[in-house]
């Protein structure tokens, strides 16, 4: 199965922590919520994930 996880964005309503790192590693229980996501999904059987990003400037 195939999934797409939305990671864009510029992350204004989680600052101060998207000063200095990108939105989708902001640590939540220990580990970077994008990680929490791909194992969430792998564990429901996508084996195919996308993930869609903002190009920084």
């Amino acid at each position: 199965m195939k999934a797409m996880v939305l990671a864009a964005g510029k992350g204004t309503r989680v600052r101060p922590l998207t000063f200095d790192i990108p939105k989708p590693v902001i640590p939540l229980v220990r580990k970077p919520v994008l990680e929490s996501s791909i194992e969430l999904l792998r564990q429901h059987g996508f084996d195919q994930i996308v993930i869609n990003r903002r190009q920084c400037r």
